[in-house]
């Protein structure tokens, strides 16, 4: 897991245990002084969002405690994790930036490309002017790497 990638967990994990779960535990409270638990819609609602919340802070737990966090500043050379890597789309021009990342952290949407993915996958050990076929859901699609840094 990168160093940014980390940060954000612990961060999330923080925000769980010293907001949401006293604001849970309250909100709980608040309903059972509303009396008849078995007909109580907040209170069913509090202790639903209590468990996901207990869940939630379980699996950061874990996420983090087994976490290798790397620094991709220190690396260097062909494409491997933690790398942001240019590509160009060879059907559409179109020119594309990816950061190579962990599962938790991943997020396409801002440009954080899960390392298990076909396009990560496929770009694992490729320099700068390599080529690459990805076979996507959408069909096949080729890409040429442009740039690689490691930031």
């Amino acid at each position: 897991m990168t160093r940014g990638g980390h940060a954000a967990l612990d961060g999330e994990l923080k925000q769980l245990k010293s907001v949401e779960r006293p604001a849970v535990i309250r909100a709980i409270a608040e309903a059972r002084e509303h009396g008849d638990l078995s007909e109580n819609a907040e209170y069913h609602a509090a202790r639903e969002k209590q468990s996901f919340i207990e869940g939630r802070i379980k699996e950061l737990e874990a996420m983090l405690s087994l976490a290798e966090v790397i620094d991709p500043a220190k690396l260097s050379g062909a494409i491997k994790f933690g790398a942001t890597v240019t590509l160009v789309d060879e059907d559409t021009d179109e020119e594309k930036t990816y950061q190579i990342v962990g599962e938790a952290e991943a997020d396409i949407e801002h440009g954080l490309l899960n390392i298990r993915s076909p396009l990560a996958r496929a770009l694992i050990g490729k320099a700068e002017g390599d080529s690459v076929e990805v076979k996507t859901p959408g069909g096949d699609r080729s890409y040429e790497v442009v740039s690689i840094r490691y930031v």
